[in-house]
């Protein structure tokens, strides 16, 4: 290591005044989102997949601590125009905060502790520092929406393998049989925390062993690739290996045991491979100090870090500001209360329901089912209402699904989008088809064809992004957070008789059920 003059080195004016500025900075802005940060911290100690966030801030400090000595050379000079992207992302965190969306208010708030460093050291320290900066976004727990599609190429893949290897596979939805037993493909299956671990460790390699973007690049794109086909085949082994030994190994523990072993040895060769083409690191030569432009002559800088350490707490502390007036506006309001009505324009409820499904929604403020019957059709309702949404309640939620992975009832095997026109509007819904399991007895297997639908602020919406924003809009308004899922489902024996059914009631009641709704928003 090259020896670093007294008057440059790290612990010397001007660093001994902008370091304490920039931690006095980082403190401020944990304690005013001290909720988002706890909440992070959550995620992290009950989730596996995000379990290798606990890594990410020491290694970015020491990501940090390896660039001292360039570091040192620089002259840090706050940069006070950077409090207009950083106010930016304290609105980003509100629309988020409102909508209790957690992917957006953690982003916001790394980021912000990111944009503090250029704010305060300038923006010639942060081009030195990118890479630990961009690291830090890796705490964020993001990457779970990828799960169903993850699934999905999972399965898909298994069960191509499988014939290949000449075994006959039965397939339903996420589910498939083969001569030896049945199989599904889970949330665990789906590779993601494979895939999070991956990039993250090979982004970092990368950093680490290469000089070349290129290079760089290749690496990272390779980290991505190889834990999604590498899953693929630890999914197909495992079939293979519980086939071939009658069903004795490779379930249970061992299914997952088994699955990160492979993991790890596809990772460690990668890295082997990868290491082939290592480049050294550049040697540090010795220069003068670079003094880059800043805001205030050397004299007055301590006034500038004090007026920027105010200036962004004050930015950081707007957004804290409104959603607590926001809150505040919206508290007192009585629990929904929402009871299906004995008919529906030409429609009357029946008895019993014809098919003993529910949605699995999370923590609903209240729901609701009902059937109905008109002229031989059959029509069941279901609606959960929720209002004052938070982490563990919200309308919009990847733990809202129709059949959850594991349930031994239904699966789900087939989804779509159906756009419906009625007298005053066009709606889009999602839809999907359930299978139930065969019962002893029973003349039939249970279908139902099921038709779903957000409703926001007084429209239906069927895109989770699109729910997302109107709710957002709504509580800027003034009009709260409620909103309800719509659920409308028929089993009348074909899909084309059930598709007819729910066309019918939809065209006639959907704008019922919307009035029914704006009663229970309007009785707060």
């Amino acid at each position: 290591m090259s020896a670093i003059p007294a008057e440059l080195n790290i612990g010397a004016s001007p660093w001994r005044r902008a370091l304490p500025a920039l931690l006095l900075l980082w403190a401020t802005l944990l304690l005013l989102y001290r909720d988002t940060a706890v909440a992070m911290v959550q995620i992290w100690m009950r989730s596996d997949t995000f379990a290798h966030a606990f890594l990410v801030p020491p290694i970015s400090l020491w990501l940090s601590w390896r660039k001292r000595d360039l570091l040192a050379r620089l002259t840090p000079r706050p940069q006070p125009w950077l409090l207009l992207p950083m106010a930016a992302i304290g609105v980003l965190w509100l629309l988020g905060e409102l909508v209790a969306v957690n992917a957006a208010t953690q982003f916001a708030l790394v980021a912000l502790l990111v944009l503090a460093v250029p704010a305060v050291l300038g923006l010639a320290v942060a081009r030195e520092l990118m890479f630990p900066l961009g690291f830090m976004f890796f705490a964020v727990p993001i990457g779970e929406f990828m799960t169903p599609s993850m699934i999905s190429w999972t399965a898909d893949a298994t069960i191509m393998a499988l014939r290949w290897s000449g075994i006959p596979v039965y397939r339903e939805g996420m589910s498939f049989v083969i001569p030896s037993g049945s199989w599904s493909v889970v949330e665990a299956c789906s590779g993601v925390r494979y895939l999070i671990a991956s990039f993250m460790v090979g982004t970092l390699f990368a950093y680490l062993n290469y000089r070349s973007t290129k290079r760089r690049l290749v690496f990272v794109g390779v980290s991505i690739l190889v834990p999604i086909v590498a899953n693929w085949m630890r999914a197909y082994m495992i079939v293979m290996l519980g086939h071939l030994s009658g069903n004795t190994i490779a379930v249970g523990v061992d299914h997952l045991i088994y699955g990160w072993v492979f993991f790890g040895v596809v990772i460690m060769i990668m890295f082997l491979i990868g290491a082939r083409w290592a480049e050294p690191d550049e040697p540090v030569v010795a220069s003068k100090a670079r003094l880059p432009c800043g805001i205030a002559p050397a004299g007055s800088t301590t006034v500038a870090w004090t007026g920027i350490v105010l200036a962004v707490a004050l930015v950081g502390l707007l957004p804290q500001l409104a959603a607590w007036g926001l809150q505040r506006a919206e508290s007192g309001a009585a629990a929904p209360q929402l009871v299906l009505p004995q008919r529906l324009g030409d429609w009357h409820a029946e008895s019993a329901p014809r098919a003993a499904w529910r949605p699995r929604l999370i923590n609903a403020s209240v729901e609701a089912q009902q059937t109905y019957a008109l002229d031989g059709r059959v029509v069941g309702v279901h609606i959960a209402y929720f209002r004052d949404q938070g982490a563990d309640s919200k309308l919009v939620s990847s733990r809202n699904v129709l059949v959850e992975s594991q349930n031994g009832d239904w699966n789900q095997v087939a989804g779509g989008t159906h756009r419906l026109h009625t007298a005053d509007s066009i709606i889009d819904l999602r839809t999907a088809e359930l299978l139930g399991v065969w019962r002893p007895g029973a003349a039939n297997r249970p279908a139902l064809i099921v038709w779903r639908s957000y409703w926001v602020d007084g429209s239906f919406v069927a895109g989770d992004a699109a729910a997302k924003l109107r709710g957002a809009l709504a509580r800027l308004r003034g009009r709260g957070d409620d909103g309800a899922w719509v659920v409308l489902f028929a089993d009348g024996g074909s899909v084309a008789e059930s598709n007819a059914a729910l066309s019918a009631f939809a065209t006639s009641n959907l704008g019922l059920l919307e009035s029914l709704l704006r009663q229970t928003r309007d009785a707060r």
